[in-house]
């Protein structure tokens, strides 16, 4: 389990809610509307269950009529920050699956709400090849999912209404495996004070080190971990289905390490699952990955996870 049963981590109980955001409305590639439903394909309830959890899946929020890019990304924020708090305060832990990376900026802000009406400190472990740190006044590309770290941190530019939405303080943020930061988005990422393990301290040092670290922090807080979860932090040749591969990514050893640690803080609270995208996939072996990640984070043991196949690692 990923919480324990000593007083000083409150268990938040042994059920999932497993919770559908699909859009592509973030980015300017499509296909990551169809990342809840190949996620489900791939067995993430059935690999959860197995491990003894309770898991419902709750469907997939609706943006309702047909809107514009930025309406259904708003739309979305408000049903996904909904359900975040919904799912917290009846003792389960949220699953969010994605969808691109702007469903986050709900899903956390719902946790955030959450946080902050229990008197409990929020982290969050951004593990992305990007910062997802730009402003409108920033931004190279206008993709709105690459703003939505920033949005949670309370940069301007944003609507963000008290009802739903609370910020993150970035002082409480680890970016991991970043490897394609702009120029502006880093120079602000540094003075906001978020903390960024890229890829090369990673080669240098490994990743070990400063998640333990991280991690001990928010042990000490008594803090709730939400880790976001996109796909192109792993390299893309084990994981080409997203819209955005950069190469030089997590080896499979090491995002396995990353969620064996994560498991046994029994920190994790809260997630999200964001950028499958299944029609840039190659025989599935994004999805698996995730679900393969996802498992050994809720503590499927290593000699039980489904390897990937050598032909897939090859290709």
């Amino acid at each position: 389990m990923l919480h324990d049963a000593r007083a000083r981590r409150p268990s938040a109980g042994n059920r999932i809610d497993l919770i559908g955001v699909p859009t592509d409305a973030g980015a300017s590639c499509r296909g990551a509307a169809l990342g809840p439903d190949d996620l489900r394909t791939a067995g993430l309830a059935e690999r959860l269950a197995g491990l003894g959890y309770a898991v419902a899946d709750l469907g997939d929020i609706d943006a309702g009529a047909p809107l514009s890019p930025a309406a259904e990304i708003e739309a979305l924020a408000i049903g996904a920050s909904k359900a975040a708090y919904r799912s917290l305060e009846s003792g389960a832990r949220p699953v969010f699956l994605g969808g691109d990376h702007s469903i986050s900026m709900g899903s956390v802000a719902g946790v955030a709400r959450h946080c902050r009406d229990a008197g409990r400190p929020l982290f969050v472990l951004w593990f992305d090849a990007h910062g997802d740190f730009n402003t409108w006044a920033t931004t190279e590309t206008g993709n709105i999912h690459g703003m939505s770290l920033a949005r949670l941190c309370g940069e301007p530019g944003f609507h963000n209404a008290a009802e739903w939405f609370a910020p993150v303080n970035p002082a409480n943020v680890l970016i991991l495996g970043a490897r394609a930061l702009d120029c502006e988005e880093a120079q602000l990422i540094d003075e906001r004070g978020v903390q960024v393990v890229d890829m090369d301290a990673i080669r240098v040092a490994g990743v070990a080190t400063p998640l333990r670290h991280f991690l001990d922090r928010i042990e000490a807080a008594n803090g709730h971990l939400h880790l976001s979860l996109d796909v192109d932090a792993m390299d893309p040749m084990l994981a080409p289905g997203v819209g955005t591969t950069v190469p030089g990514g997590l080896t499979l050893e090491e995002g396995q390490l990353v969620m064996a640690m994560l498991h046994a803080s029994g920190r994790v609270g809260s997630l999200d699952l964001v950028e499958l995208n299944p029609i840039l996939d190659r025989l599935g072996r994004s999805a698996d990955l995730m679900v393969d990640l996802t498992a050994r984070l809720f503590g499927e043991p290593a000699e039980t996870a489904s390897p990937l196949p050598t032909a897939h690692l090859a290709a």
